[in-house]
C-alpha cells in the first residue's frame, strides 16, 4: 500500500495542478473550498465559542539512501496529526491533537497501534499582540529548524543541527508566554523534561527556554535562542514509565538569522552550540556540540522554489557523539564525530504551505563511526508530499 502510493502521487499532484491552472482568478478557488470545509463552527454572535477548526497534517516521504554501510529504499508516513482547535470568547483558545502511526497499519492491518501520542493539548489567551500565554503540552521550538513547524519546512527534513540541539521530542508540558512589541519578539517558558506521551510530569526534571528577535530591514529577522536543561535521570532509573524527553545537553544557544535580500533570493543561517551533560553514574556522558545550517533559496515564482543547504555537526571533544541525518541513519545505524550534509531542493507549492511537493538530493559525510572508525560516505534522494489544515 506504501509503494503504490508513493508511485503515483506524481500523477495526483500533475491532475490536481491542472486543476487548479484551469481555475480563474474568481475567489474561492478550488483549494478554498476544500480547506474551509475543515471550519466546522463559526459563530458571530457573543456566544461562548466562536470558530472550531478540525487540524492536522499528512505527510509521506518516498526516499531511496544508498551508502557502503547499507542502502535504505522505502515509503514512510512521516506524520498523521489529527485534532480540534476552538476559538472561545475574550480570545481564549483550546487546541488539542494527536499524533498516529500509520506505518504499521501498513505492515501488519492491524490498528493496535494507531496512536501514537498526544502532541498539543493546551489552553491559551491572546491577551494582546505583545503578550500570549499558553498553559499545557505545546511544541517547544529553538534552533532554526526546530522553531519551524513541520508544516513549513522548506526541506523535507530538519537539518542535523536541530537533530542533535533542538529536543525533537518536540511537544513539552509548560507554560509559556509570547509577543511582539514593535521590532522586537520574544517567547519565554518552562516546561517538563518528561518524554511521556500525554501530559508529562516534573519527576523528569525540567528546563527553560528563551527566546528574544529583532526585526531586521524590511523582511529580515535575528533572533538569540537560550535553553537551559535539568533532566533528572534518576527517576527514569527507579519507574520504567519515567521518560526523559531532551538531549543529554545542559545549556544551548542558538542565533538565528532570516533575510529575503531581494523579491526572489532569501537566505536562512542557524549558528546552534550545546553543552553535554556528564553523568556517568546514569550512563550519560554526551561532549559538547557545534553546528551551523546555511540554506539560501530561489523563488522562481510563488508556486516553484529552489533550495540548497549545507548543515555540519562536530563533538568539541573529538568523540563520535553526533547523529547523522535521518534516513543515513537508518544505513549507519551508529554516531560520528563530524556529519556533514549537502542538499540542493526543488518545492512546488500548490496551495502554499498546506499542499506542496518537495523533493531534494543530498550528499552524506560523517567521520569516525563509533563502532568501526570508518567514515560513512553517502547519498539520498527524497520526494515528500506535505498536505496541512
Amino acid at each position: 500500500m506504501r509503494k503504490a502510493f508513493a508511485a503515483g502521487w506524481i500523477a495526483a499532484i500533475a491532475a490536481s495542478a491542472t486543476v487548479a491552472n484551469a481555475e480563474t482568478a474568481a475567489e474561492p478557488s478550488m483549494y478554498d473550498k476544500i480547506w474551509d470545509a475543515a471550519t466546522i463552527l463559526v459563530d458571530k454572535s457573543d456566544g461562548p465559542v466562536q470558530k472550531v477548526v478540525f487540524t492536522g497534517r499528512l505527510q509521506g516521504d518516498a526516499v531511496s539512501f544508498h551508502s557502503e554501510e547499507g542502502n535504505y529504499d522505502d515509503f514512510d508516513w512521516r506524520r498523521l496529526r489529527l485534532g480540534f482547535k476552538a476559538d472561545l470568547v475574550n480570545n481564549l483558545v483550546l487546541h488539542i491533537e494527536m499524533d498516529a502511526n500509520l506505518n504499521d497499519i501498513d505492515q501488519e492491518d492491524s490498528w493496535d497501534n494507531f496512536y501514537g501520542r498526544l502532541t498539543d493539548a493546551y489552553a491559551g489567551w491572546n491577551a494582546c499582540k505583545a503578550a500570549s500565554i499558553k498553559v499545557g503540552k505545546q511544541s517547544a521550538g529553538f534552533t532554526l529548524d526546530g522553531e519551524t513547524s513541520s508544516k513549513k519546512l522548506i526541506v523535507p527534513e530538519r537539518s542535523i543541527v536541530a537533530e542533535n540541539l533542538w529536543f525533537p521530542t518536540e511537544y513539552f508540558t509548560g507554560a509559556t508566554v509570547s509577543g511582539e512589541k514593535e521590532e522586537w519578539s520574544y517567547n519565554a517558558g518552562g516546561f517538563s523534561s518528561s518524554g511521556e506521551d500525554e501530559l508529562g510530569h516534573f519527576e523528569s526534571g525540567w528546563f527553560s527556554l528563551l527566546s528574544v528577535g529583532h526585526k531586521v530591514g524590511k523582511k529580515g529577522s535575528l533572533r538569540l535562542d537560550y535553553v537551559y536543561n535539568d533532566p533528572d535521570y534518576t527517576g527514569v532509573k527507579q519507574d520504567p514509565d519515567y521518560t526523559v524527553g531532551t538531549r543529554d545537553l545542559q545549556h544551548v544557544a542558538a542565533l538565528v538569522y532570516k533575510q529575503m535580500l531581494s523579491e526572489k533570493v532569501g537566505i536562512w543561517t542557524d549558528i546552534a552550540c550545546g553543552k553535554g551533560i556528564s553523568e556517568p553514574e546514569n550512563g550519560k556522558d554526551q561532549s559538547d556540540l557545534i553546528g551551523v545550517d546555511i540554506m539560501p533559496f530561489y523563488n522562481i515564482s510563488k508556486e516553484f522554489q529552489l533550495v540548497l543547504q549545507y548543515a555540519g555537526v562536530t563533538s568539541l571533544e573529538n568523540r563520535s557523539d553526533v547523529r547523522m541525518s535521518r534516513y543515513a541513519a537508518k544505513n549507519a545505524n551508529d554516531k560520528v564525530e563530524t556529519s556533514h550534509n549537502l542538499l540542493a531542493g526543488f518545492n512546488w507549492y500548490l496551495y502554499g504551505h498546506k499542499l506542496k511537493w518537495q523533493n531534494a538530493i543530498e550528499c552524506n559525510y560523517g567521520s569516525n563511526l563509533a563502532k568501526t572508525g570508518e567514515d560513512y560516505n553517502g547519498y539520498g534522494l527524497t520526494s515528500a508530499l506535505r498536505i496541512s489544515w
